[in-house]
This record gives structure tokens, sequence and C-alpha cells, in this order.
């Protein structure tokens, strides 16, 4: 027997999709600007401080724009200190592989998946976010053969804690051309995020999308520590100071390039409370002070904030609320950045 698939439609090639859906020549400029830039503190030649920061999940552009908005002038306030990269998440892991599963899925939650519809809509979004506010954002590579639609307009790729043991997105993520964050995977086990690291910093060949590729390696490839998960399902963060103490020794064991980790304030690091975000911050600021080892090794936080405070199911109707995992609403986001800016 054949495989039990129904073919549907055959999707357009990225390389047709950009041609469809060119980007403006001044946004070519924005992300080579800002990728320079983003290079430089991970490479150690800037002393600013990272925060990748937004939705759980961009499912409603409406909201989203103007969510950047706001980002953008509180940006504006503390660049001398932190540079912002926002999330744009819009394919979601799901465990079940049930429910939600991002704009790429589904570009109306509340509306059937029509993944042609979803490709156009998150690529059209990430335009009008850099020709609107000027920034270049974050995505989650959750499918490594869909990253080629948005290539010419992302600053920055997460591998998700159940991806970064798969070999496709470590090989991957050796060619983006820029940073790919490796979370620690759901157990805790460092050594498996920092192959995952070692892999994506290596030249690599491997087949893609049709094709046979060669890679340079990927030396802005580092860790994401965002807590791990027991057999018992009880969350155990990783975001203390004994924690980066130990990783930046597994670095230097290792004689891994550019030596970099950045702090995913929510998941399991807070036990998915998403108001914690706000002392864990604090708490990794603290740790930056006590070390300079760890000083030069944490470039930044991850934080998932969005217009209104928690979470609401799909359907309730809540104008800049998250579908997903809970956020931190733009008022308390606001505060917190201008707290860390203080801070550092």
């Amino acid at each position: 027997m054949d495989m039990q698939m129904d073919f549907i439609r055959k999707l357009p090639l990225p390389s047709e999709l950009k041609e469809q859906f060119p980007i403006p020549d001044n946004v070519k400029a924005i992300k080579e600007e800002r990728d320079n830039q983003i290079a430089e503190i991970f490479e150690g030649k800037s002393d600013k401080f990272l925060l990748i920061i937004g939705p759980c999940s961009a499912d409603n552009e409406p909201a989203v724009l103007d969510y950047m908005s706001r980002l953008q002038k509180v940006a504006e306030e503390v660049k001398d200190k932190i540079f912002i990269i926002p999330r744009v998440y819009t394919n979601k892991p799901r465990t079940t592989g049930l429910g939600y599963k991002g704009m790429l899925h589904q570009p109306d939650p509340e509306k059937g998946e029509d993944m042609l519809a979803g490709i156009i809509a998150i690529r059209e979004m990430h335009c009008r976010i850099v020709s609107e506010t000027g920034f270049t954002c974050a995505e989650e590579m959750l499918y490594p053969a869909n990253h080629r639609y948005l290539s010419d307009l992302l600053s920055y790729v997460a591998i998700g804690a159940r991806s970064v043991e798969d070999q496709e997105h470590r090989l991957v993520a050796s060619g983006l051309g820029i940073p790919a964050g490796m979370k620690n995977p759901t157990s805790g086990d460092i050594a498996v995020m920092l192959n995952s690291i070692i892999a994506a910093q290596s030249p690599q060949r491997f087949q893609y999308r049709g094709w046979e590729v060669q890679t340079p390696g990927n030396p802005l490839a580092h860790a994401i520590l965002r807590g791990s998960v027991d057999k018992f399902g009880r969350s155990h963060p990783n975001y203390h100071y004994e924690d980066l103490i130990n990783l930046a020794g597994s670095y230097f064991e290792k004689d891994i390039k550019n030596p970099a980790v950045i702090v995913d304030t929510n998941h399991a690091n807070s036990g998915k409370q998403y108001m914690e975000q706000i002392r864990i911050a604090k708490d990794v600021l603290y740790s930056i002070r006590h070390s300079d080892d760890v000083k030069k090794m944490v470039k930044g936080l991850m934080i998932e904030s969005y217009i209104e405070d928690g979470a609401q199911k799909i359907g309730d109707g809540h104008y800049g609320m998250s579908i997903t995992d809970p956020c931190l609403g733009w008022k308390k986001s606001e505060e917190l950045i201008h707290l860390i800016a203080n801070l550092l």
C-alpha cells in the first residue's frame, strides 16, 4: 500500500513567492543593518543587551502591528543599552499535534486550515512590520523547509526544545546566516543543546528542499535556557547563577565559538506563570553583575509579552490577548523594558 496522504495542492516554491511578493530595497537595507548590529552583539563587539520580546504566537495582524508600533517607541527610548528583536512566531509546536498551529496554518484562528493563504499572510505581515516599524523579527523554525519563505525578512531564529535534537533542524541552522538559538530540550540535558550548537556552527552537506546543499556553518548559533520538565511534569528552572556558571564552563570545555546564551524567562523557567518573568529578568541581571564570564556570555532575554495580560480561548474576542501561552501585558512589559535598561 502507498502512503495514506491526500495531496491537496502543490505550494509555491519560496523563490516563486518571493518574486510574487518582493520586498522593497529599503526593507533589504534595514535587514542588512540590523543583522550586522545583532552579529556584533553575539561576537562581543557590542555590549548592547538583546531583548527578544513579543507574543507567544502572532495570531492577529492588526493587534501584532499595534503591539510592534508601541514596542518601537520604547525601543527608541532604550536604544543606547538595549537592542530589541520582536518575537513574531507564526508556527506553533503542539505537543499532541492538536490545536492552533499558528498563522502559517490558520490565517484566521476561527476558520479552517489554509496553508497557501497562511504562507502569504505571514510573509506580508513580516514585510509590513519591517516597513512600518523598522524591526526585523524573530521566528521559531518549526519546519526547516519553510524558513526560505521568510529568509529575506528574519533576523533571528529559535530552535524549540522538541526540535533541538532533530538532525534536519541542526543542519539547516548551519546555513541560516543569522543567529540561531538552540533551546535546551525539555529534559534539561545541556549536553544535547551543546551538541546541537556544535552541529549548527559546523559546515554541513545535506538534502534540503530537493537539493544537495553545502553550508559554511553558523558561528552565531548559541544556547537558549528555557528550564526543564521532569518525569512527573514538574518544571525546573535553569536561569540561576549556578546554571549560568555551569554553562560557561561547558562552553569553555568544548571550545565553542562565540559562547552565548539567551535566557527564556517564560516556559519551564517560570512554570508558565507569566508574571514571574519580571522577577526572573531581574535575577539574571543580578547574576551578570557577579561574574565577568556570565556577563560576557549572557547576551539577552526572551520575554513573552502582548497587549493584554494572560491568555484566552480562541473565539473569546479579547483584542491583543494571547490564544496560546499567557503573556505579560503591555503596561507591565513597558515598565520591565525600562527596568532592565536601568539595571544594565
